[in-house]
């Protein structure tokens, strides 16, 4: 019985015209057979039933060794952002709690300096001729300018804002470049300063005990209290003003009520100004150290308000591109 085409497996093909002579035929089976080695990235694999590639060509293995460059290239690059931008978030976090810190300190100075111009008037004013430059005053001053100081950095940090940082760093370096200043001219002027505190004070000591003064009568009385002395210059500053041999009850080396109308061997004689001056080259160290510590807290705050502006128009100029 004579076999039907269809029963025969697997199929043959007869050659074409077009076909080369000695041409094997091809021949269709069940699976597709790969008769060349494909080549993806470079790699040329080697065919058969392995899987695993091998580097046969100089090309491939230059793609290779740059594709690794690159790739190392690209660690390193993500590594240095990362630390940048660690460094970057250290530095706002930091800015933002020691402003936050002056910013409080600033409430707290403001606090006592109106508590007293309410209670106590015109608290330790010690000159005639500059009555508003009381302890009070200078205190309210002195909390405004730290308040508004704290509060520029702190929300300019947490918020990158480009003008509240670029103001809080100009307010910054005026107030440094101030006391820059106001140093140099005390130094220069060492003496003149001295004669003219003197003579001012002197002045001041005709107000004593007057009507509409008792932040002047309160400071002197306190002052030659605590320093155990009478008087700018001397004890007898006070008979100009008494217009005879008296001196304050404060002045008394044991205070009773009008004491100083006894014998001046029962007075202060030591100079008020002098004792005061004294007082400030003991410790005049720490009187430094203070005055380092508060330039140093300036110039990193001016450094890492900078840094921080520089960061943000970057970043916004980056953006914008």
């Amino acid at each position: 019985m004579r076999r039907s085409s269809t029963d025969e497996t697997p199929y043959r093909r007869s050659p074409s015209v077009d076909s080369k002579s000695g041409s094997p035929p091809l021949r269709y089976s069940g699976e597709y057979e790969y008769h060349s080695s494909p080549f993806v990235f470079g790699l040329r694999t080697t065919p058969g039933p392995k899987t695993k590639a091998s580097y046969t060509s100089a090309q491939g293995r230059k793609y290779v060794v740059f594709y690794l460059d690159l790739s190392f290239i690209f660690l390193l690059e993500l590594r240095r952002c990362r630390m940048a931008e660690g460094c970057l978030r250290a530095l706002r976090y930091g800015m933002v709690f020691f402003n936050l810190l002056f910013w409080l300190c600033g409430c707290g100075i403001l606090g006592v300096g109106v508590w007293l111009s309410i209670t106590q008037g015109n608290f330790a004013t010690l000159s005639s001729s500059l009555p508003s430059l009381s302890a009070a005053n200078l205190l309210i001053a002195a909390g405004t300018v730290v308040m508004v100081i704290g509060c520029l950095g702190c929300v300019g940090a947490v918020k990158e804002n480009r003008p509240l940082l670029l103001s809080f760093f100009i307010l910054l370096l005026l107030i440094f470049l101030l006391e820059i200043l106001f140093i140099i001219l005390f130094f220069a002027y060492q003496d003149q300063i001295d004669l003219y505190a003197q003579n001012d004070l002197k002045k001041g000591l005709q107000l004593f005990g007057t009507e509409g003064n008792i932040g002047l009568t309160n400071a002197w009385s306190i002052v030659q209290t605590d320093f155990r002395c009478c008087g700018v210059t001397n004890h007898t500053d006070w008979f100009q003003v008494y217009n005879a041999s008296r001196v304050p009850d404060s002045c008394c080396l044991e205070y009773s009520d009008n004491c100083g109308l006894e014998n001046p061997g029962t007075w202060w004689t030591a100079p008020c100004y002098e004792r005061v001056k004294g007082w400030l080259q003991e410790n005049l160290v720490a009187l430094w150290i203070f005055a380092l510590c508060t330039a140093l807290t300036q110039i990193l705050g001016l450094v890492f308000s900078m840094t921080i502006f520089c960061h943000t128009v970057k970043a916004a100029d980056t953006y914008y591109a």
